[in-house]
This record gives structure tokens, sequence and C-alpha cells, in this order.
């Protein structure tokens, strides 16, 4: 008899297929891909209780697009990752500016491939950054990498 397990609400929400209010993940890599875009696009300070969750990636907005922001913008992802989500090695961050021509649509669906999160309402500006998270679930037999692209 197959399992109908659900793990947690997809990040960004949508509306269930399946009659639910909000679409649920139904794989745990599903639900830590869903709990990383969760913990990079939340502001420090915003969660009741957990005043240290998220990450201030939205202070960045308006900074250099340098090398020094680059690299703070690194630590600050590194930092908040490991401290609430411990099952997740990160083994690359790259970071750059946006490059021109891209389009501001929200959420890029390719298939069913959900990696892409663009924020809405930033997409070609010139205070615009990419950021590539390559990384590596370790909390089951086999390690299982995959990558999460913003821009902010």
């Amino acid at each position: 008899m197959p399992q109908n397990n659900t793990y947690g609400i997809n990040f960004p929400f949508q509306d269930s297929p399946s009659g639910k209010y909000l679409k649920l993940s139904t794989t745990t890599d599903e639900e830590i891909r869903n709990n990383l875009i969760h913990l990079l696009l939340t502001r420090k300070g915003t969660r009741y209780y957990l005043p240290d969750f998220g990450t201030r990636l939205y202070e960045y907005l308006f900074e250099p697009m340098d090398g020094f922001t680059f690299s703070q913008l690194e630590s600050e992802i590194r930092d908040s990752v490991e401290k609430y989500i411990p099952n997740l090695t990160l083994t690359n961050i790259d970071i750059k500016p946006a490059s021109e021509g891209e389009e501001n649509k929200g959420t890029t669906i390719n298939g069913n491939d959900q990696r892409v999160y663009v924020v809405p309402g930033i997409g070609i500006k010139e205070h615009t950054a990419k950021i590539r998270i390559d990384y590596v679930i370790t909390d089951s037999a086999f390690d299982e990498s995959d990558f999460v692209i913003i821009n902010v």
C-alpha cells in the first residue's frame, strides 16, 4: 500500500493540486531545499522565539556589488546554514552581479524543477546579485547534491 508522506510546505507557496490548501513537499530532498530557501529569504528578527533565524540578505540590496560585499554575503549564508540546517554541507557559493536581460517573473519553473527562485520586484537592477549555492545532503546513506539559485 503506497504511503502519502508529506514533510512540509513547499516554498514559494503554491496551490495544491491534490485538494490541500498549499502544495506540500513529498520527499526529504525537496523539504531540505524548501528549508534552505526559507532560511535564506527570512529576515533576521522576524520569527518569534527565534530572532536569530534567517539571514540579512535584504540588507545588502543597495550595497556595491564588489568582492567585499560578496564575501559578507557568503559568510552570512554559511553561518545561517551551519546553525539551522546541520545536515546540509555547502560545497560552493558563487556570487556574481546578475546579468542584464534576465526576466523578473518570480519562480522560474523548468519542467517540474523549482531550484531557481527569483525574488519578484528586483529583476534587473544594477544592485542585484545572483547567488548559486551548491550543497550536499549528508543525513542519508548516500550523499545527494543539489543547488539553488537566488537573485537578491
